[in-house]
């Protein structure tokens, strides 16, 4: 199974990106899926994270400013972050790990994407 993330780069503080993430249909049908994101010297963290029957959770960090959004007929799942913080600098992973382990998060054997660099600048 692969996830494949897409859409990091460089932009200033208030600014705008999507993150985009695609994979397999057996993963879009039921699996729970979400965002990490690790800065440098932090542990990993759940950024936000959607069921297959389209709840969503937010970390209180990004509540108000990112959306989670999930189309399984697309197979993709997308992150749109608005007003970002030079703080959002991070490694930003799609994930995806069994629906019924949904407030768990996804785990060291769950899949993971290669994950895709945002940078804020001040």
């Amino acid at each position: 199974v692969q996830l494949v993330e897409s859409g990091g780069g460089l932009v200033q503080a208030g600014g705008s990106l999507t993150l985009s993430c695609t994979g397999p249909k057996s993963i879009f049908s039921i699996y729970s899926m979400g965002w990490y994101r690790q800065a440098p010297g932090k542990e990993r963290e759940l950024v936000a994270r959607s069921s297959s029957g389209g709840s969503r959770t937010y970390a209180d960090s990004v509540k108000g400013r990112f959306t989670i959004s999930r189309a399984n007929d697309k197979l993709t799942m997308s992150l749109q972050m608005n007003s970002l913080k030079p703080e959002d600098t991070a490694i930003y992973y799609c994930a995806a790990w069994p629906y019924n382990k949904y407030y768990e998060g996804a785990g060291q054997n769950d899949y993971w994407g290669q994950g895709t660099q945002v940078t804020v600048s001040s």
